[in-house]
């Protein structure tokens, strides 16, 4: 199966790099579908350039607190001097939706551009 996902540039261009390969995201009803080897197209909200990326694990939290202590901060997409602060994700996921639905690293591997 192949899933539809948008990103803003930075991250996007980090999976393309092969830096960034968890993809953190709330495991609301869309997340919890997915399986390890499907797909996901990942579009570029700056440009809508588009990649596909493989999924090889999901790794399921109750919090982005609880995430990003099993993560290095590379993997999820920080510079090496920036602090990986997970309350960085209630920008975009409030605690509330975390606390209905909890959280998911996405282990992604990069396939191909589109």
């Amino acid at each position: 199966m192949t899933y539809k996902m948008n990103l803003n540039e930075k991250p996007f261009n980090l999976i393309k790099n092969e830096t960034k390969t968890v993809e953190l995201r709330l495991n609301d009803e869309k997340r919890q579908l997915l399986k390890i080897k499907d797909l996901i197209e990942f579009t570029n909200r700056a440009n809508n350039e588009k990649m596909i990326v493989e999924i090889e694990d999901l790794c399921y939290y109750p919090t982005f607190e609880e995430l990003y202590k099993h993560f290095d901060k590379i993997s999820m997409g920080y510079d090496e001097n920036e602090v990986a602060n997970y309350q960085d994700m209630e920008e975009y996921y409030s605690k509330e939706e975390q606390s209905k639905y909890g959280v998911v690293g996405i282990k992604i591997k990069k396939l191909y551009f589109i």
